[in-house]
């Protein structure tokens, strides 16, 4: 019952969580338009922030089995986001680029389609609707937000390997003469955790797209297969 209870909550804590982040973007969106994505990041960036922290306990969710999914997929979604959100999205002169701003929108979509299945699991069996659209439009959709999370990382590279009078990284990198070889060396810290990101995200893509393929082909069969017998 103590695990019903708990894992109840958490579904519902991230569910009203990225319904708020989806409610403020778009709110903002409607009332500023392109202007809202100077300051987006500032005004869901804590609670974004905290959902993907608190993620993390899903990975051990799975390992207690009060959760029924593969470990190994969720811990690289889990991974690739929070190595993503604050090794590039909490830079400064990368919050404000539309493409972090559209990551953050699909990321909730995904987690919209996922937390009131995960709710309803727990209390009763999901219609056949919310089934199809957990399994079905949630294949799309992560990859969408996956090439976003790959886009995000390109631009970042670009700022870079842009010229020194035109990227605001370089700017920083080359505005102490005296602080050269250090800012060299963390210049090339963080290129390795871009490479980390980037493999994570295409190991991420390849296993996850998989294995989601193959829970939809359960999932779905399984109402069939019963209206069959």
């Amino acid at each position: 019952m103590f695990r019903l209870a708990y894992i109840f909550s958490y579904n519902l804590l991230q569910f009203c969580g990225h319904t708020w982040i989806l409610a403020n973007t778009v709110a903002r969106f409607l009332s500023f338009g392109r202007d809202a994505l100077a300051d987006m990041f500032y005004s869901v960036g804590l609670v974004t922030s905290l959902c993907q922290l608190m993620s993390f306990l899903e990975l051990f969710h799975i390992a207690d089995g009060i959760e029924k999914a593969k470990l190994l997929p969720r811990f690289i979604q889990v991974a690739e986001r929070n190595l993503i959100m604050f090794t590039l999205v909490t830079l400064e002169e990368v919050q404000s680029k539309p493409a972090v701003c559209v990551l953050l929108f699909l990321w909730n979509i995904l987690d919209l389609l996922r937390y009131p299945h995960e709710l309803v699991c727990v209390m009763d069996k999901p219609s056949p609707v919310m089934l199809w659209a957990r399994y079905t439009l949630w294949i799309p959709i992560y990859i969408l937000s996956a090439a976003s999370e790959g886009f995000t990382i390109y631009h970042v590279l670009l700022d870079l390997w842009a010229p020194e009078s035109d990227s605001p990284t370089a700017i920083a990198r080359s505005s102490s003469s005296s602080s050269s070889s250090s800012s060299s060396s963390s210049s090339l810290q963080f290129l390795l955790i871009l490479a980390a990101c980037l493999t994570i995200l295409t190991l991420g893509v390849s296993v996850t797209v998989r294995q989601l393929l193959q829970e939809r082909q359960q999932q779905l069969d399984r109402p069939n297969k019963k209206k069959k017998k």
